[in-house]
């Protein structure tokens, strides 16, 4: 492929979609594979649709998932006039008419137009005969989708012109507007729908929304890049976890898919979870301590992250398992009555514990606590699993937490023993 450059060209009618991540990365690794450029071109025609701060959150995402552009974005309403120079020229040249304020392409009505697909290597023919006239420059002076793509991709120099499977249908205007003005007719990748679990159109039931939305959530650029490069492609190796650098060095256009791909907001949880994993402690405290941005505690996180690192799947489910840490938890009694203590009464097995608290000697060493409590739950006759169970809900008012004792640590003795009991002070009765 000589002289590659590709671009990644959204409307900004709306937040960038998830869906669209994959158009945008496989554009970048084929323009990364050949050393070409790979360029970022705001699509705001459609005037009705457009929406002011979509074209910048377009490229806050595009710099957060590190798809890098190479160039200044091309933002099609500045380059009103060159559409409208375009127009008038195939007008010059009889390809198209002007009717009621708007110029038209005038289609053949005979033959047959037809070009080979990068996707599947397959060869598509439309019979010019079921093809109607169509419209470049709209009476309001701004340009249709199929003047303003075939003139910026012509400028450009795209090749291959990567970009949803919907435009297929549209190919003719296209592969005609080019021949029109004369120009080479760029190459084509149309790539296959992403559809939900249910094989419907992708939408906000199956998890998907927009790009800005899934940051927010706690998910990494990186797995979000991994997991849509799959969506569609499969690496030679049959690797699922496989870095943006791996993916410029393997990746084929013409290995993608021809089918749907399903969108599996599940699965994407997982591979966050791996990059989450595999990640240095001092790595996940920069990442997660550059999410909690607004914390009030985010520079004392360090001592807790290796103990949330293999259950958490997002940088948001640090939250809910850690707050408790920084703040007096509130109390539910239906969590306490969860915990099974061979029907004694929950207060007075407190009370137990209380007392042991007191008894141990600070500052309280693992294997001691431990011991005094196996020891508790052996004269209380119930496993040491629910005395210690019992101990982290008076703690932090959950039944799932980081490492009980790590946590009782890093809280302090002192607060861990108020909080048992102002949680028998809280309840009179736990029934």
């Amino acid at each position: 492929m000589d002289k590659v450059k590709t671009r990644f060209a959204p409307s900004p009618t709306g937040m960038m979609h998830i869906g669209s991540v994959r158009t945008a990365l496989y554009a970048y690794l084929v323009a990364r594979q050949h050393g070409g450029t790979f360029s970022l071109r705001i699509e705001d025609t459609d005037r009705n649709r457009f929406v002011p701060e979509a074209a910048e959150d377009i490229v806050q995402n595009m710099k957060w998932l590190g798809l890098n552009f190479d160039e200044q974005p091309v933002v099609q309403s500045e380059r009103k006039d060159l559409y409208v120079k375009y127009a008038k020229e195939l007008i010059e040249k009889g390809a198209a008419y002007e009717q009621d304020s708007a110029i038209w392409f005038k289609m053949p009505k005979e033959g047959k137009v037809g070009f080979v697909d990068l996707i599947g290597n397959r060869k598509v023919t439309f019979n010019l005969s079921d093809q109607k006239d169509f419209v470049l420059l709209k009476s309001d002076g701004f340009p249709t989708y199929h003047l303003a793509h075939v003139v910026d991709d012509h400028l450009m120099g795209t090749n291959p012109v990567i970009r949803a499977d919907e435009w297929l249908p549209s190919i003719p205007k296209h592969v005609l507007t080019f021949q029109a003005f004369g120009w080479e007719v760029p190459q084509y990748a149309h790539l296959p729908l992403i559809l939900g679990s249910d094989r419907s159109k992708l939408s906000k039931r199956h998890g998907a929304k927009g790009v800005s939305e899934f940051h927010q959530d706690g998910f990494l650029p990186e797995a979000i890049l991994n997991y849509m490069a799959l969506l569609g492609w499969t690496p030679p190796d049959g690797k699922e976890v496989i870095s943006l650098d791996e993916m410029v060095k393997t990746f084929d256009l013409k290995s993608v898919h021809s089918t749907p791909a399903v969108f599996d907001l599940t699965k994407l949880e997982w591979m966050n979870g791996e990059y989450i994993r595999k990640m240095s402690d001092e790595e996940l405290t920069k990442r997660l301590q550059e999410f909690l941005v607004d914390h009030p505690n985010k520079d004392k996180i360090a001592p807790l992250v290796p103990l949330v690192k293999e259950r958490i799947k997002k940088l948001s489910d640090f939250i809910p398992l850690t707050d408790f840490i920084w703040e007096k938890p509130e109390y539910d009694v239906e969590v306490f009555k969860k915990i099974k203590l061979n029907d004694l009464d929950i207060k007075d097995v407190l009370n137990k514990i209380a007392y042991k608290l007191e008894e141990i000697k600070k500052p309280w060493k693992d294997k001691e606590f431990e011991k005094a409590f196996r020891q508790l739950a052996k004269e209380l006759d119930v496993p040491a699993g629910n005395v210690f169970q019992l101990i982290r809900v008076a703690v932090s008012g959950q039944l799932v937490t980081p490492p009980l004792f790590e946590s009782i640590k890093i809280i302090g003795e002192d607060e861990t023993l108020n909080r048992v009991r102002e949680v028998i002070s809280q309840f009179p009765n736990f029934s």
